[in-house]
Formats: structure tokens, sequence, C-alpha cells
């Protein structure tokens, strides 16, 4: 009998074991065509929908016996991905394939496997499947571990997949998304706060991405465990993904973007410099460094509050004590050109005298346990429940909370932080936490990764419904794909280290290319005490970043600019400066965004793909589509040796001309970040202020550079607050310079009806190989001048009208 129990217990553990095996198609057995659609059966119930979303996107969904679920996703604002009817497409049965035909791309199905490769129509395969779908059945949860792998290709290169700390260059690491509370990271941490499931691949100069469309915990190995596979599972879900081709790198940011929605365009002030601490208070404290920052003349837009302005840090509310009269304090605060932007988390104070608390806890609007209990943490306020915004209509309610600060109080931007979300001590929900999950019932499992999207989501709608007629702000540490919808971003808890400034130009480059262009990071680090020589060096490429904000823990001293001295102060002020100066040009680069989904920070290979030299650099970024920039990240340098893309390129700080394809040196004391202007660019630049809006532009500044040869540029305006811009009230000014040996022409279409506060451009020429003695506006003679420029240059200028058609000069 013994003998026979034993046996049987042999017989289950061989059961259990067979049932962690992985799993694979079988041989398919029927594909049609259903429009745009392509269903595939295999004879073991396996199905595989590949949807053509576009010329260039493909759609790969894969089910398992218990079929498709419900076609869900918050990466797209309606749910479903946006599709464009092809211009071409066809479909054939072959005796052991299939095969789909777009005007772009071809894609081959496998009778036999259900594998796939995916190749241009000059026939280089882009993506090939190597065992491609499998799962694996977890008994644990229930749920399929869906799984991809593909072949790497020859002398492949992986970039994207958001705030990861790490090597420009992916090939060789493995990856986690799992939104996580990483306080003082490190190069190599992982996984961060954000979520953004997306890469881009690079081989025989032909870009493709990936979108893996999934939100449970979700693993990418590029190349890690065998040299030669590529793969991504999930602990759960639909192996649901999008093939995105380029051929560029640039084109594929941009379809991913497109796919998941780039944001609206953001007020102005937004893009100007932000002073942050944790925490500002008292009112006293606010108020000098506000003074502090206007007497020094170092301007600025945004002052912020973080979790001491609360009373007991309860959400929406303020400190009797440390705020008293806080509608007093915001108007006078922008009396003098600052706005106010105030902390919010997720975690709501168990108290049953606090308003928000009681309201939650009447409408059920918290989380609940698998069994029915409130979901308990702690943080800040102590013991909490927390909002499921999965749902409607707890984003109806938290969105409608907003009405206090932003309406009445007159606060202007709204800051979530610990959003993961994050539990002290925990951190964060445990798997059985249920959310709505837009009427599709989820765990924390499914939930987790997707948690601060939604409450950017909910908070974006009430800072957006209270601020109107004004255009909101609002800024998230966690977000999943399409969260650049409703928020800006930064890079969490970093550390006052040359790492971690190294590591802010790193992660802001690689969430741009990742769809998530408004981002920064915590300018002289959030942990520690920065010397003034590296915050100054921090402060110089935060001027280059979209979000570019000083944010520090109180814990470790005071990081405003004169902190450091008032030498380090003046420096600080120089780089400001210029990021005012440069606002148009700022602006124009996030409409660019904001319309095409060109990412506004892009990498060496962004720019020049073709150049092999390109694919391993990481230091070097463009903003935009004509300035070159390259942090120093060492201490005690006077200068670095950078890569310059191929072209001609006019150093910044010196007019000095470059010839790229090369490693240059590029001097840079204290006072310079090495910046260089594409030859034949128009960069335009507005007078130094205070705050955006402290006085009107009555001038607008054109650099123009020389060029031997052509190029456009392009200059976006509206009124920098407000929705006109979606009725026409704007204008894009598209230039064009045009230069031979011995002259210049530049050239203006103009469309739109916004008028400027400006009737006048001032030219400004650099780097003309001839002595300009003749300009004509239009066919009439114009008068140059000498023109002194904000780096100490004399050159030739004019002054023309705004309505300009052509400039010649000789």
């Amino acid at each position: 009998m013994a003998e026979n129990i034993q046996d049987n217990n042999y017989m289950v553990n061989d059961l259990a074991a067979r049932s962690r095996q992985e799993l694979y198609p079988g041989r398919v057995v029927h594909g049609e065509q259903q429009g745009t659609d392509f269903l595939f059966r295999c004879e073991n119930g396996v199905q595989l929908l590949l949807q053509v979303i576009s010329d260039k996107v493909l759609r790969f969904r894969y089910a398992t016996e218990a079929g498709f679920g419900p076609d869900f996703s918050y990466a797209f604002p309606s749910g479903t991905p946006p599709r464009q009817q092809p211009e071409f497409l066809e479909f054939r049965e072959k005796p052991d394939h299939y095969r789909i035909t777009t005007d772009r791309l071809i894609c081959v199905v496998d009778k036999d496997t259900l594998r796939n490769r995916v190749l241009n129509r000059s026939g280089l395969v882009l993506s090939e499947d190597e065992k491609g779908f499998h799962w694996e059945y977890e008994y644990e949860s229930g749920n399929d571990i869906v799984k991809m792998s593909k072949q790497v290709q020859s002398g492949a290169h992986y970039y994207g997949l958001g705030d990861k700390p790490d090597n420009m260059n992916l090939r060789g690491k493995q990856f986690t998304n799992w939104g996580t509370d990483t306080y003082g990271y490190q190069k190599g941490s992982d996984p961060l706060y954000k979520n953004i499931p997306f890469f881009l691949g690079l081989h025989q100069k032909t870009a493709h991405g990936i979108f893996f469309d999934n939100t449970f915990k979700a693993f990418f190995d590029f190349a890690a465990e065998r040299a030669d596979v590529a793969s991504f599972w999930a602990l759960g879900g639909e192996m649901n993904y999008y093939f995105i081709y380029g051929p560029s790198l640039l084109e594929v940011t941009q379809e991913y973007t497109r796919l998941t929605s780039p944001p609206e365009l953001p007020p102005l002030w937004t893009l100007g410099y932000h002073q942050c601490k944790w925490s500002y208070f008292p009112e006293s404290n606010v108020k000098a460094i506000a003074k502090g920052l206007r007497d020094r003349q170092i301007p600025c837009d945004a002052i912020y509050l973080d979790i001491d302005y609360m009373d007991g840090y309860r959400c929406f509310t303020w400190s009797p004590t440390h705020f008293p009269e806080p509608k007093r304090m915001v108007r006078e605060l922008a009396e003098d050109g600052f706005k106010t932007i105030v902390i919010i988390d997720p975690g709501i104070k168990i108290d049953p005298i606090y308003s928000v608390y009681k309201e939650g806890l009447e409408n059920d609007y918290f989380c609940r346990r698998a069994d029915g209990p409130l979901m308990k943490g702690s943080v800040w306020p102590g013991l909490c429940n927390f909002p499921d915004y999965t749902r409607p209509e707890v984003r109806e309610w938290w969105a409608g909370l907003f009405k206090g600060l932003i309406q009445e109080d007159g606060v202007k931007g709204v800051w979530n932080d610990m959003n993961e979300p994050a539990v002290f001590e925990k951190g964060t929900f445990p798997d059985d936490v249920r959310f709505g999950y837009e009427g599709y019932s989820a765990s924390h499992k499914k939930a987790h990764n997707i948690y601060g999207m939604q409450m950017a989501r909910a908070t974006n709608e009430g800072v957006k419904r209270f601020s109107h007629p004004n255009r909101p702000f609002t800024i998230t540490r966690s977000t999943y794909s399409g969260g650049q919808r409703y928020s800006s971003g930064w890079t969490g808890d970093n550390i006052a280290s040359w790492e971690h400034l190294w590591l802010a130009n790193i992660q802001c480059q690689r969430l741009s290319i990742s769809g998530f262009s408004f981002v920064g990071s915590d300018i002289g680090g959030f942990i520690d005490k920065p010397d003034g020589e590296l915050y100054v060096r921090w402060v110089a490429l935060g001027a280059f970043h979209p979000f570019f904000r000083t944010h520090s823990s109180g814990d470790h001293g005071d990081q405003e600019p004169w902190s450091f001295g008032e030498d380090f102060a003046q420096l600080a002020r120089g780089f400001i400066e210029l990021r005012y100066r440069l606002l148009p040009y700022m602006y124009t680069t996030f409409w660019q965004y904001a319309q095409a989904g060109t990412p506004m920070l892009r990498p060496l290979a962004f720019l020049d793909q073709t150049d092999t030299d390109t694919y391993l650099r990481m230091a070097e970024f463009s903003l935009g589509d004509h300035l070159l920039v390259c942090p120093i990240t060492q201490p005690g340098a006077d200068g670095r040796w950078m890569y310059l893309p191929r072209g001609d390129w006019f150093y910044y700080w010196t007019d000095e001309p470059k010839t790229g394809g090369a490693e240059v040196w590029a001097s840079a004391p204290l006072d310079r970040i090495p910046l260089f202007v594409q030859a034949g660019a128009v960069v335009p630049m507005y007078p130094v202020m205070q705050y955006v809006g402290e006085k009107a532009v009555e001038e607008l500044t054109l650099h123009v550079y020389y060029k031997q040869g052509e190029q456009a540029s392009v200059l976006y305006e509206d009124g920098g607050e407000g929705y006109g811009y979606q009725e026409g009230q704007s204008t894009t000014r598209r230039f064009k310079v045009r230069g031979t040996d011995t002259g210049l022409v530049l050239q203006q279409a103009t469309e739109g009806a916004y008028q400027p506060t400006w009737a006048s451009y001032r030219v400004v020429l650099h780097g003309l190989p001839f002595g300009a003695s003749v300009f004509s506006t239009d066919g009439q003679p114009a008068e140059g001048v000498q023109v002194t420029t904000e780096t100490g240059l004399t050159l030739p200028g004019v002054t023309v009208s705004a309505d300009f058609t052509e400039l010649v000069i000789g």
C-alpha cells in the first residue's frame, strides 16, 4: 500500500512539473482575412489575431485555449488603438505559410509553428521569431506567463524602455517593469518608477520598435541570457504587442507616440525655471525664497510646496500654522510672477472628521482587498486608504476635489508623488487588492503598473477643469505608456553626485525617445548636497531639458542657486537666462512633439543612424532640430571631447565652425556647456525676463547660422496660454536659409492668423564667409548694423519687419 502511495505521489509531482512546462502553439489549421484583421487558428486552440493598424504598424495578439479577453488598454485615449486604412493590403496563402503585405511591410506566418517574420518591402528581415509565442501556466495566480522570444539580428542595438538608469544602448541587459519607489537608486538599479514597455531595435541601419502592451509585471531581455535571443514576457495578461516600422529611429518614436497620443501644449510658463524643496514652509520661508530669486534677478516661474503645506499631510488641506491665509499668499506670489505648485499623494488619511476621507468612504471609492476589507497602508499621513483611479466615477470625484486648490486658492499646478503606488515598509499594495479597471475587474497584479498614470489622469482632469480658460499643469513620478497625455514627469529620488548628473542626461533622453518628452531631473540631486561646481553643471544640463526644476530634500541642506555662494548663483543665473532666451525654440520643439510625436531630446543615433559611430554614444543629444548639447559630468573639467554628427556646426559660445563625423574638443569652463548649433539653423530668442509674461516682447531675435546650401527651420507661436491655438489662433513661420560663397538668402513663409506682440526681427548673422555689406528686404534696401551678442561676439545684423518674405545679404 505504501508503495502505491509513493507511486501516486511521484505521479502527482510529475503532473505538477508538467503544469509548469512551456507550451507552444500547434499547427495552423485555418487562416482568414477579416478586413484589415487576420485570424489564425491552431490545432490546439491557440489563436493569433494579426491586425494591420497602418502600413507601418502591425499588432500581434495571441490567445490560448481561453480565447481573447476584452480589447481594452489604458495606453490609448479610447481604450483601443487608432487605426489607419492601409494604402495597400494583400493576403496570400502558400503551402507552408501565410503572407500579409502592406505598402511598407511583409509579414510571413509559418503554418507549422505560428512563428512570424516581418520584413520591409526590400526584403530585409526586421524581426523574426525564435521560439516565438509560448506560455506557462502559473498555478498560484491562475494566469498564463506569456512569453515572446525573437532572434537577434546581426549587429542589432536596442534603445528606449523609459527611465532605466543604464547605458543608452540596452543590448546585453535585462530589465523589469514594475513601478517601484527606488529611493537613492544607482546606475543599473531596476525597476524604477515608470513602466513604458516600448523599445526600439536598429540593425542594418534600419529601425523598428516593439510596444508590449501588457500591464502585468513584465521583463525584457536584450540578448543578456542568450547572445542571439531577445525576449519579453509578463506574469499574466495577453501576449499583445505592436510592431512599428521606421525605417528611421525618429520615425519609430513618432509612430509610437502618435499611436499612444502626444500631449496637448502646456502653458508657456511651465517651460521656465522652477524652484522646489522638501519643504518650503512656513509662508515666511516661501516669501524669502521668492525674494531671493527676484533680488538676484534669477528668472523663475514656479515655486513648489511639498507635503508640509498640508494639515497633517491630509491632501487638499492647508496647514493653519504654516499657511494661515493660503489664498492671499498665492495671490501675492502671482503678483510677482510666481506660480504656486502643490504636491498631492494618493494616500488619504483614515480620519473620520476629514471630509475627503468621509466622502471616499461613503461612496466606496477606495481600493479593497479580495475578501472585501479596505486596503490600508502607511504613508506620510499615517494609515491611509487609497482611491481606485481605474473607476471613472472615482476619477470624476478626485477631479472635483481640486476646485478649492485651483479655482479658489489660485494654485497653478499639481505634482503627484508616491503613486507607483508606494507603501512604507511594504513597497506597494498586496497582490489581492481589487480594481474596477473600467468595468474589467482586475487585481493589483494587473493594475499596479497603471495606477500612477490613472492618478495623473484624474488629477489632470481636475486641474484642467478648474484652470479653464487656462491650460493645466501636472507632474507625475509614475506612469505607463500613454501617460504623456496627462502629465509631465521627473526621474525621481536621485543623488547629488556626478554619476547622477550623468544618469539624468541618459534617463531624460531615454524617456523622450519612449514617447515621454516633458521630463527633467531633480537638479543638484534630491539626496545629499552638491558642491557649487556640481550644482552649476547640473543647471547647465537642466536648461536643455523640457522640465527644468531644482528639487532637494531639506534633510541635506539648502539648494537654492545662492546656497553655494553668490559666484555660483551668478553662474547658475547665466544658464537660466539662456533657457529663457531659448523659450521660443523650446516651445516650438514642444509643438513639434505635440503635433507629430517628435521626441524633444534625441540621442546621437537618432540624428544619423547611418553612422555606426553614433550607436554607442550617449552623452551627446540634440534638443529639437538644431541644438546639440553635451554636459560636463566630471569635476574639475574645463571642457570635453565629444562626437559631432556629420554635417557643419558652429560652437555656440565662439562661433567656431566645426565639421562633423568626428570627435571635437569643446572648451567649457564653468560658465559654459558644450553647445553646438547646426549650420543653416534659424534660432529664435526672446529677451531675458524674470518670468514668462513679465513684459511684452517688442522684438524677436533670429540667430541665423550660415550654411553652404539650404536648411529649413520653423518657429511656432500662440498666446502661450489658453486654448485659442485650437481655434486657429497660432502662427507657424517656416524659414529657409540658402547660402553661397558670396551671399545668403533668408526666406520666411507664414501660416496662421495669430499676431504676436512684436512687429520686427533683429536678425543676427553667424559664420558668414564674406563681408556683409548689402542688405535688402523684399526688394527694398535695408541698413546693416553691428550686434553684440549675449556671448560677447560682435556680428553683422539687420532689423526687418516680422512679415518679411525674403532677406538677401551680400
